[in-house]
């Protein structure tokens, strides 16, 4: 499409699944600032820091902008014609399952909406898989078991109305700080809300918890089947509710009542006290939400961990109303709308069943389709052992890293090697997955995407372009459907606009539907150009006019429909327009009528079960998770300077009792393996870690660290149900990296080799900044530093200490420092933002060039220390300055130094740093 000059665009954040509304300006000279939507419902105006440092993304340093083959350009009738070829004659010699598609939560509905309708329809195969498969499976199991279909029964709204919320491994402050700052703004409002942390780790979210519950991994199902038994046993069921809208539940209270409350203690590791504590809050207060994510979901247990949690809520009957119910919220910005278009294995689109045969018939005469899947087909992790031992021959991947994100990343990175055919469209021309593909397929990006995504509410958004897309990036829903073309399949892929695939994935959410199914958006069947370029945020079901709000057939004497907006009142007609936004929220299940045969939830009996994973050999858990300002694999995060002082180097966390127990020092590096590798990461000795207990993070990848892919470490093992990977558990050990040497650079130039046993990089304003060890010491120091800055024409300044083992090294070029190298004998000392930041100064005297080479700043400049506040670059000493000053609350600094007063993702870590303060003063 055409872009103009000079105006503000509204669109939707392209991370989490919070789905936050933001508004993009594009100033005359180009130049694209962002900030938060006031209107839009699912953030009002808020933004985290990721999202709030999307301007810094979307430069073209990077791109993948021509089609590739065999690492030569290409055109992109060539690159289309051998993809489709490809694919055919490997089904014609090999059948339909010799071919997949592994997809992602970052597409937009209308790419994913025609990758299934490709691969289920035509192709004949049910190999698409999708990266939410890691994030996500087990609650879609989860709720299917129990509700009969993949419905969030509640909204935002309900976080705000809540007397009581419960956290369960779920790390909402850096995760998803949006609703984390909704929370705690209505809680200011509210002082009476009560939060509960489920997690192993005590987190930044730890910070508005009235109690933390530090469990066991994998505890969680006996925690919540302990409390379906307290339950029952305090008289604190609603029985009326229970009879009229559920089965099954005389044998979920007899399995869960087999295990006391010591029993419970056993397999959580919390004590009885506490879990007394927590059951009886829940049981006396009736506003009670669930929240859960990644803790629960990412388990070999982890779809019984959802139905323990569900089973509380239908035995007290709090759900689908105001203020109570379970609560999944989602890791991608469109993992729910994946699941929408059915672009996982083994589901259908528009929320049916592949199991079904009527369901699959009804699907496959809507899209005239010759052939439809006949079962689900390979789960993310089976798809890829196929791939290595060679059942699937050509593999298609969008918008993913399974190189770096998919357990066992070693195993798979050697199967899409051996694969004889492997297809990558993505944004940049150097991934970690995108180096082993044989085509490569240039995509746009954020900020030239034309589409629809699902927040984890049930709220679909626009996303719109403001840029032109750069090169010859194509979006992905064009290059499926001129694949799709070339196989033979036009007809049916003749969409010339994104519109055209959301009206015919709309009119597929109605067909025949007559409210069997939750998910019907056919309101917008028929929505033309111009409304779906206004099109408002809105929650589904919106479902045309006339049609029914409940199943057909459903048991006489059913008052309500299974819709309940805000005050009770029957929800569920049809938006005014197709740009009118939504007031009420729609939730499901007040009134039961689930999406079960006979309309009735399943509770679902459980037996708790603990497993140890830990052996001799590796005597830790691993626990894997995001940090606050990276996402994924850093593929757009890594772009951004301000994002990258956070943290800026993979790490593992580990107790202080540990430390001792193994010998290593905050700071150190350390070699965390397991049965399947090991990566070298950033000691950080702290008392929020559980003992017994690691966790590092799973963002870095080759392009950023010498040894730190996390899931080179992680198992294939999954849940049963949901296939989804048990990446918080793992059996690891950690030992100390004796490094001979330690070091930090910063360089103009994005360093491209290094001869270090360790290194990690990241970008700072004016260039990169690189942490460094070395296993010896005999090393020519100036050579090394003339590598690293590639800068053959600047005048080098240094001082050695050999005795000391200290050398530093700084190159300029004219006025300005082309590097500056520290190496130290320990861990080095020299401020981070402050070298960084001499980058972009001027150097004019050698006054100044000294103090680079004395690795500190002159007293007029203060050092800022550690970033806290990503949004307004302040360190960690200029808050513990402030609060020495007098500052003694989180809002006391946010008026003097705005720290914490934009995203407010850093608000935990200001009150740490005050309480630390206090203590201090105390002693």
């Amino acid at each position: 499409m055409e872009i103009d000059a000079a105006r503000e665009v509204r669109t939707t954040c392209p991370y989490c699944g919070v789905g936050c509304g933001v508004l993009a300006k594009i100033a005359a000279d180009g130049q694209v600032s962002v900030r938060g939507d006031p209107d839009h419902p699912a953030n009002f105006g808020r933004l985290c820091s990721k999202g709030s440092a999307l301007a810094e993304t979307i430069d073209l340093d990077g791109r993948l902008l021509h089609p590739q083959i065999h690492d030569r350009p290409a055109g992109w009738n060539e690159a289309l014609d051998i993809v489709a070829s490809t694919f055919r004659h490997t089904i014609a010699e090999h059948g339909p399952d010799a071919v997949a598609f592994y997809v992602s939560g970052q597409l937009l509905t209308e790419d994913y909406y025609l990758a299934n309708k490709l691969m289920k329809g035509f192709v004949g195969s049910a190999n698409i898989d999708t990266n939410s498969r890691l994030c996500m499976a087990s609650s879609v199991a989860g709720h299917r078991r129990a509700f009969g279909s993949d419905t969030v029964p509640g909204t935002y709204e309900d976080l705000e109305l809540a007397d009581l919320i419960v956290l369960v491994g779920s790390n909402l402050a850096w995760c998803h700080p949006v609703l984390y700052q909704r929370i705690a703004a209505a809680r200011e409002k509210r002082p009476e809300m009560k939060v509960v942390l489920v997690d192993p780790r005590r987190t930044m979210t730890s910070d508005i918890a009235d109690m933390h519950l530090a469990i066991a991994p994998d505890g969680d199902v006996a925690l919540f089947t302990g409390l379906l038994a307290w339950l029952g046993q305090h008289n604190a069921l609603e029985r009326a509710y229970i009879t009229a809208h559920t089965a099954g539940f005389g044998q979920a209270l007899f399995a869960a009542s087999t295990l006391d409350l010591a029993g419970v203690a056993a397999a959580t590791g919390l004590s009885e006290d506490q879990l007394s504590r927590f059951y009886s809050l829940f049981a006396r207060t009736e506003k009670t939400v669930t929240v859960y994510s990644q803790g629960v979901n990412q388990s070999s247990q982890g779809t019984d961990k959802v139905n323990a949690i569900i089973n509380c809520h239908l035995a007290t009957g709090r759900i689908g109303k105001a203020g109570a119910g379970p609560f999944s919220v989602t890791g991608q910005p469109n993992a729910m709308g994946g699941r929408e278009v059915g672009g996982m294995a083994n589901m259908l689109a528009a929320h049916m069943d592949i199991e079904n045969p009527g369901h699959r018939e009804r699907v496959q005469r809507f899209w005239k389709a010759p052939a439809i899947a006949g079962e689900p087909g390979l789960k993310a992790v089976e798809m890829f052992k196929a791939v290595a031992d060679g059942r699937i021959k050509a593999l298609w991947i969008m918008a993913t890293n399974p190189v770096d994100s998919m357990p066992d990343a070693g195993a798979v990175e050697a199967a899409i090697k051996a694969c004889p055919f492997v297809v990558v469209s993505d944004v940049l021309a150097e991934t970690d997955t995108v180096r082993h593909a044989h085509v490569r397929l240039p995509a746009t990006a954020w900020g030239e995407k034309d589409g629809t995504v699902t927040n984890s509410e049930r709220r679909i958004s626009r996303q719109r372009p403001f840029l032109a897309a750069p090169g010859e990036a194509r979006p992905d829903w064009w290059i499926i459907a001129e694949v799709a073309r070339r196989m033979g399949f036009g007809e049916a892929f003749a969409h010339e606009s994104p519109v055209e695939i959301f009206a015919e994935h709309a009119a597929l959410s109605g067909f025949e539907n007559d409210g069997e199914r939750d998910f019907d958006i056919s309101a917008y069947a028929a929505i033309d150009v111009e409304d779906y370029e206004g099109l408002a945020p809105f929650h589904w079901p919106a479902p045309s006019p006339g049609t029914p709000l409940w199943p057909a057939g459903r048991p006489e004497g059913g008052a309500q429909a299974r819709l309940q907006s805000e005050g009770g009142a029957q929800a569920g007609t049809r938006p005014e327009g197709a740009s009118s936004i939504e007031r009420q929220p729609t939730r499901f299940f007040a009134d039961g009528n689930f999406y079960t045969p006979d309309r009735k939830a399943r509770f679902i009996a459980l037996r708790p079960t603990v497993e140890t994973r830990i052996t001799a050999a590796f005597p830790l858990v691993l626990n894997t998770g995001r940090i606050r300002d990276h996402w994924h694999t850093m593929t757009r995060t890594g772009k951004s300077p301000r994002l990258s002082q956070h943290i800026a180097e993979p790490f593992v966390e580990i107790h202080p009792e540990d430390a001792q127990l193994y010998g290593i020092g905050d700071a150190d590096i350390a070699r965390v393996s397991t049965p399947r590798g090991d990566v070298l990461v950033r000691v950080l000795v702290t008392t929020r870690q559980r003992p017994g207990s690691l966790f590092a993070p799973m963002h870095w990848t080759d392009q950023f660290a010498a040894r730190g892919r996390l899931d080179t470490l992680t198992a294939s093992l999954t849940d049963p149900v949901s296939g989804q990977p048990a990446l918080k558990h793992v059996a690891a050990r950690i030992e100390k990296f004796t490094a001979g040497a330690f070091g930090f650079a910063v360089t103009r130039k994005r360093p491209v080799t290094m001869a270090a046993d360790y290194w990690a990089t990241a970008r700072c304003r004016g260039g990169w900044r690189v942490e460094l060890a070395f296993a010896n010491d005999d090393i020519d120091w100036t050579a090394f530093a003339g590598s690293l800055f590639d800068a053959a024409d600047a005048e080098m300044l240094a001082y050695h200490d050999r005795e000391a083992g200290q050398h530093r090294i700084a190159a300029f070029q004219g006025e300005h420092l082309a590097g500056a190298l520290f190496i130290a004998p320990g861990p080095v000392a020299v401020s981070r933002g402050w070298a960084a930041e001499q980058l972009g100064e001027v150097h004019a005297s050698q006054r100044e060039r000294f103090r680079i080479v004395a690795g500190r700043a002159g007293a007029e400049r203060p050092d800022a220390g550690a970033t806290v506040c990503s949004c307004f670059n302040i360190g960690v000493n200029q808050i513990t300055a402030a609060v020495a000053a007098g500052c003694n609350s989180v809002e006391a600094i946010g008026a003097t130094l705005k720290a914490g007063t934009n995203c407010g993702s850093c608000r935990s870590e200001i009150r740490t740093i005050i309480q630390a303060r206090r203590v201090q003063a105390a002693e």
